[in-house]
């Protein structure tokens, strides 16, 4: 099964971080530019590599030209992706 995180990216960062606000909501940092495709390319590689799945398994399902993401993680558990999200804001 599936899991979805719905995220907001910004591109043009120092570094790829990803962050989580106190009211839950999920921001990604990227280092690469917003332009031909590049920040959502660097977008699910960084999504893949902190979540421990391939790059094939994390697709972006909305929000190709816009900074608010629908992005599906294949083969984790729900629990598992939120605890590596939990993982993260407290490190």
């Amino acid at each position: 099964m599936p899991v979805f995180l719905h995220l907001k990216a910004k591109p043009n960062a120092r570094a790829n971080q990803l962050l989580r606000g106190p009211d839950g909501t999920l921001t990604v940092r990227l280092k690469a530019p917003a332009q031909d495709g590049k920040a959502n390319a660097c977008l699910l590689a960084y999504l893949a590599q902190v979540f421990g799945v391939s790059k094939t398994a994390v697709l972006l399902v909305s929000g190709h030209t816009t900074p608010f993401k629908k992005v599906e993680i294949m083969g984790l558990e729900e629990v598992a992706v939120q605890a590596i999200v939990l993982q993260l804001a407290a490190g």
